[in-house]
Order: structure tokens, then sequence, then C-alpha cells
């Protein structure tokens, strides 16, 4: 795994594990997802306790840094880039069960082997905290606590919408929703972006959405011939006509495959 280190911040050395630790005087005052993460419940007089705990790393693409089945020690605070949440059937399929962006908190449920594994889709950043000493200092920071437990009730809303999404929801439907959830701003403040990065492939969304992927390329081929999207690129998505597909999305559509 290449380590990267981008300036100001000097490269530490790397870990075994293969991410690499990048050495952080203050990352909490220096992250450009601290407004949509967890950490924004913190006062910035507190900030500096909660930097001490933090260890910054760097993911690779294609490097998982949390594996199903292990016994969880730490939590990971995505603050840059894509990751591919997944699990694993006993025949050796893959299912992934969601994408996490920065802001996403991840460790958070309970027991004592890690649910899912998560490996990077791009260079990922992550803010890595051990569990028993970020345990340790809740008690202190009540608000913090209180954020943590509103991210795993989103996690539950989240697990909830996935169901419907399987369970009910046509194609056409499912792609749309899709659109539109990686459309979707960081912060809830922010107007949804009209062009947006798309880092997973078709593979990826196919299986994310319980699709063949050929049904996920002809169904977003169609979208974008009925001028909803464009597709300038396959990792970039142009939303042409957000109302159509939030109709779509929802089911307000005569047609059904």
């Amino acid at each position: 795994m290449r380590s990267i280190s981008p300036a100001p911040r000097p490269q530490a050395a790397a870990l075994a594990s293969g991410a690499a630790p990048l050495v952080v005087p203050d990352p909490c005052a220096h992250c450009d997802a601290r407004s949509v993460s967890v950490c924004s419940a913190l006062e910035d007089k507190d900030l500096h306790r909660l930097a001490t705990l933090a260890e910054v790393m760097e993911v690779a693409p294609g490097e998982t840094f949390i594996e199903e089945g292990e016994t969880p020690e730490h939590f990971f605070n995505v603050t840059g880039g894509t990751v591919r949440l997944y699990k694993l059937l006993p025949d050796g399929r893959r299912q992934i069960t969601g994408f996490a962006r920065p802001g996403h908190f991840l460790g958070l449920a309970v027991g004592e082997a890690n649910a899912f594994s998560a490996e990077a889709l791009e260079t990922v950043r992550v803010c890595r905290f051990s569990r028993s000493r970020l345990r340790a200092v809740l008690d202190d920071f009540p608000a913090f606590e209180r954020r943590l437990l509103r991210s795993a009730a989103n996690e539950l809303v989240a697990a909830q919408e996935q169901m419907l999404l399987l369970g009910r929801k046509t194609a056409r439907e499912r792609v749309a929703s899709f659109l539109l959830a990686q459309a979707r701003p960081l912060r809830a403040c922010d107007p949804p972006p009209g062009r947006f990065h798309l880092p997973m492939t078709r593979t990826d969304i196919a299986d994310y959405l319980g699709l063949t992927i050929e049904t996920v390329s002809r169904t977003m081929t169609r979208l974008r011939t009925e001028k909803l999207i464009a597709l300038p690129s396959p990792a970039e998505v142009v939303v042409l006509d957000r109302g159509r597909l939030e109709a779509l999305a929802g089911g307000f559509e005569e047609e059904r495959i």
C-alpha cells in the first residue's frame, strides 16, 4: 500500500496493517468534514482532547480496514472519500450493504465481532479511535455521546430504507433512488448538487441494489435517453430533471418494469 501525506502534514511510518498514519498536530482543527461528522457536537475548546485520541489514517483504494467477523477494536470516522460496506455469504458471494461518505462513523454496532467489512473505493481518509479510550471520555462530553446515538439511529433508518428498496421497488425506482441518495449533499442545509462523482462501479451498484449489471446499465442508459440524467463519464452523473427523478424514485410512474 502506498502512503499519502498531503502538505503540510508529514508522513509517519506505515502501519503493518497497510493503512498509513499521518502525523497531524491538530487533526480536528484542519478537518474539512468536521461540520458533517460527530465531532460537530463538541465545542472548539474541547476538540484538543478528541484530537489526542484520533489517529489520522489514509487508506488506499481496494484496502479493507474493517474485517467482518474480527473483534472490533476501533471506531472510524470517515473524513474523506467513499467506503464500500459489505457482507460475505457462506458460499463466498458478496452483498454490498451500503456506502459510507464523509461524516459516517463506523463501528457503532454492538457485539463481539464486526458485522460487516469496510473497503476503500477510492483514497479514503479516516480518524481511527480506540474503542476503550473513546468510551472513557464519553461521560465528559454528553453532547458527543448523544451525537453518536443519533448516528446509530440513522444507521437503523438506512437499513429500513434498504429493505424497502430491495423488497418493493422496481429496477427503475431502485436506480433512481440510488442516484438521488448519492446526489444528497453532505450537509442538510446545502442545496443538492446538479453534478456529482460516482466512485462505485456498475457492478457495485448492481450488488447493492440486488440487480444484474445489465439491468443497471440498461436502466441508466434509459434515464439518460429520457433526459433525466446525463453521463459525461462512467464516474460522473448530472441530474437534469430532479423532479421527475424524485417522482420515479417515489413510485409515481405509471410504467413499471
